[in-house]
């Protein structure tokens, strides 16, 4: 039986790791833990914020509202909170569509 890596799966990941996830400044994701309440870092005896997999999902949610679809900090928060699992679920199905075009295209670029 062939050696099988497992994959680990982290519990928490710095203000610097989800700023550099997503190209953008670490100040930006400050902000917008103050702006959306579904953003809850631990903070550790120093103070330094650690995110969890499930703070990284809503930032990839308010990402694609915000810098994606173009709307605003009111706008995303008002979604948010009116019809989040509609919000998410639209997420999803957008990202879904996003991993089977780039299949595609691979594939396409592969047969010439």
């Amino acid at each position: 039986m062939p050696y099988k890596e497992q994959k680990v799966e982290r519990l928490f990941y710095s203000i610097g790791e989800v700023a550099e996830m997503f190209n953008v400044n670490t100040s930006l994701i400050r902000f917008w833990e103050k702006e959306f309440d579904i953003i809850k870092p631990h903070k550790n005896k120093k103070g330094n914020r650690l995110f969890t997999p499930k703070d990284v999902e809503n930032f990839h949610l308010i990402f694609h509202l915000v810098k994606e679809k173009g709307m605003t900090l009111k706008g995303a928060q008002k979604k948010l909170k009116e019809n989040h699992d509609d919000t998410v679920n639209n997420f999803e199905v957008v990202s879904k569509l996003k991993d089977i075009r780039e299949l595609l295209v691979e594939i396409r670029d592969n047969i010439d």
